[in-house]
């Protein structure tokens, strides 16, 4: 089939006499293909990253966390059936939580601990799943499960002892104790239970995938986080952890259980507790959309100073073409033309190349550490171990739809003047 006019020619001045095609339009579709790669590659990174870090989020934190604003909570299990009864609550597990100091061997940190009861806490979080070392989700006795990170940092393993110090004795307490010991040799015992540390034993390692809880929290049983913090006497917690039936609909279940809490007690929902880190990913991802959109601008400023070029060189031809009746119409597809080829083939490459990087990104990831030393993913700060990536066909879409529009417009400027040159004068051209 024979090529339309204006199609015909814009192919065969984007190549020139005696090769297969110009180097100029080889540039100009490198110039797209980069813009479109880079984009197509940070958008699904940055998307994968938020879809990750809220998978994470729901796995290891409760979707609504009820606590006293400036207290534990004391007589809670009246309080726990009340929650389990609220509409859109599938279970509730109490908890114990706060920092700490842990020892293993000349290793010492300070972690975070998170008392709870195992059989209710496999109903809210995740935790059980995370499971990597150990076996099962073991907490009978004083027993500690430890994030793969800390453990790495303590150099534990399953098995291995750890003595962790509290802070959350009060010192009025230490105080009365040795008041009383002094008095009577006997208590003795009991201001050993409030100054000496705990010793707990690993029966597993768990890994969450998010560098922040692997490195960071130790699981224990709930007895022993209230022992820890001098909760043993009035069975307090300090707060109860909610599992919803749809995480996406956890503030219409916190308004549901406003009501039957008591006038010190908050709730707080998954999305509120971490939204400044996920409107800080959303905002992020918005302004890199908008920023490495430019590449495909200074791609586009290329194709135009090539066609301008073009149009200079080919006065003459667009003077007779003109002359023997050409249409306005059809100069302005000749040019236009030459815009568009190398936006769709700009748009085809970067597409492959985008795809190919996303699908190897932890490969290549890994080879630069390797061989460059460069570390461009590192986890102690993104909190991932792997590079996350989701492609979403719609910012995909978005991507190529823009970079082609915008190719195009960058060839019509020429192609309107290239059209409206006068036949006369173009013909006087030397």
């Amino acid at each position: 089939m024979k090529a339309p006019f204006s199609l015909f020619l814009a192919l065969r001045y984007l190549k020139p006499k005696r090769t297969f095609v110009s180097v100029i339009t080889l540039i100009s579709i490198l110039g797209v293909t980069l813009g479109i790669t880079v984009l197509i590659l940070v958008i699904s990174v940055m998307t994968g990253f938020d879809r990750e870090l809220r998978n994470k989020v729901l796995g290891f934190e409760p979707h609504i966390v009820i606590q006293n604003q400036n207290d534990t909570l004391g007589d809670w299990q009246p309080l726990l059936k009340k929650i389990k009864t609220t509409p859109g609550v599938t279970a509730a597990a109490p908890f114990v939580m706060g920092p700490v100091v842990a020892e293993a061997g000349n290793h010492r940190t300070t972690p975070v601990i998170r008392g709870v009861d195992p059989e209710l806490e496999k109903n809210v979080t995740g935790i059980a799943k995370f499971i990597q070392k150990g076996g099962s989700f073991d907490l009978s006795g004083d027993t500690v499960v430890v994030g793969s990170g800390l453990a790495q940092m303590l150099e534990v393993r399953v098995g291995d002892k750890i003595t962790v110090y509290s802070p959350g004795r009060k010192m009025s307490e230490v105080l009365d104790a040795i008041k009383k010991a002094e008095k009577d040799p006997k208590a003795l015992k009991e201001v050993k239970e409030l100054v000496l540390p705990r010793d707990l034993t690993v029966t597993g390692i768990f890994q969450s995938g998010r560098y922040d809880y692997d490195a960071n929290f130790l699981i224990v049983p709930l007895y022993v986080g209230q022992d820890l913090y001098g909760m043993s006497d009035n069975d307090s917690i300090t707060g109860i952890a909610v599992r919803t039936g749809d995480p996406n609909l956890a503030s219409a279940t916190k308004a549901a259980l406003l009501p039957q809490l008591p006038d010190d007690a908050q709730a707080r929902t998954w999305e509120e507790t971490n939204k400044t880190f996920f409107d800080a990913v959303a905002m992020e991802r918005n302004v890199m959309f908008f920023l490495l959109l430019f590449i495909v601008v200074v791609a586009a400023f290329g194709i135009m100073n090539t066609l301008i070029t073009v149009t200079v060189q080919k006065t003459r031809e667009i003077g007779i073409m003109k002359a023997l009746g050409a249409s306005t119409g059809q100069i302005v597809w000749v040019f236009l033309g030459q815009g568009m080829v190398v936006g769709f083939f700009g748009n085809l490459t970067g597409l492959a190349l985008g795809m190919t990087l996303i699908k190897y990104r932890n490969e290549f990831k890994d080879w630069l550490a390797d061989v460059l030393g460069i570390q461009v993913f590192p986890a102690d700060v993104y909190q991932f171990s792997k590079i996350p990536a989701e492609v979403v066909p719609h910012d995909v879409a978005i991507i190529c739809i823009s970079a082609f529009v915008i190719c195009a417009i960058a060839a019509l400027i020429p192609a309107y003047f290239a059209a409206r040159l006068d036949p006369v004068k173009a013909l006087r051209q030397e």
